[in-house]
Order: structure tokens, then sequence, then C-alpha cells
């Protein structure tokens, strides 16, 4: 399941969402990323192409579910004017096991990072900037290649 958003989200009901009525689920996994304060910032806005993103998220899932064998997965991405401490994603991955579970939820993060359409600009009081992307994000993307 994927969603693009500028709601915010409750990790543990989506958790719960996410897990009802499936009992063969033994191993679940999340990662949730904030906005975080590094050197002054206000706030963060994030921008997304419309469409592409979701396709794009779609096939990094599906991708996931071919390689481990998941019961569950769920992306949801915050877009819009964000603070320091709010919620920008969290990534589910729940299989029968816990290997699984982790790979997978990595695995998702890891290619959302590189692939997704998805673009971040800091405020720091009157000035901002684009962030650009980092290598050592196309680094752990690298070691899932097959």
């Amino acid at each position: 399941m994927i969603r693009v958003q500028t709601e915010d989200f409750d990790i543990g009901a989506e958790v719960a969402a996410l897990t009802k009525g499936r009992p063969g689920i033994g191993a679940v996994v999340t990662f949730s990323g904030l906005v975080r304060d590094t050197g002054g910032i206000s706030s963060m806005e994030l921008e997304h192409y419309p469409g592409m993103t979701e396709k794009e998220l779609a096939r990094i899932e599906t991708e996931a579910n071919a390689r481990w064998p998941l019961q569950a997965t769920l992306i949801v991405h915050r877009v819009g004017k964000l603070s320091p401490g709010d919620n920008i994603v969290l990534v589910v991955a729940a299989s029968s096991h816990r290997d699984a579970a982790f790979q997978a939820a990595s695995f998702l993060m890891d290619y959302l990072k590189t692939r997704a359409p998805f673009w971040k600009r800091e405020e720091t009081g009157d000035k901002s900037h684009w962030v650009d992307a980092r290598e050592s994000d196309d680094e752990a993307t690298a070691k899932w290649k097959t």
C-alpha cells in the first residue's frame, strides 16, 4: 500500500491497520523519518511529481515483494511544508519471519531515497536551499543490485 499525503500519520495506527486480520504475520519492521534541525532549519518543503511518484513507489514495493516473502508493505510519504520533529516518511514491512521484514524495510527505504521523485528545500530563517542527493544514499542502493 502506498500513500503520498500532506496529512500527518500515526505509526501505531498504521501498523495496526496493516496487520489486522493477518495472523500469519510474525514480524513487523518499521522505519520512520522525521524532519531534523541541522543548523537552524525552520522548515522543510517537500515536493513531488504527482502520478510519477506513486508509480515509482509502486514499482519499488512490487520489487520488494518479489524479493522477499512479505505479507504486507506500506509506504507513506508526506509532502508540503513540515517543521522540525514532524513525520516525513513511514516504511513498514511485514512477514512471517524477521529476516525478510528487516531486509525488505531497508531495501524499500534505500530505493525510496534514490528512485522516488521527491525534492526537499530547507528553510533557515530568510534563506532556503534545495537538498542535494547524497552519495551515501546511492551506495546504500547499490548493495541491492542483483
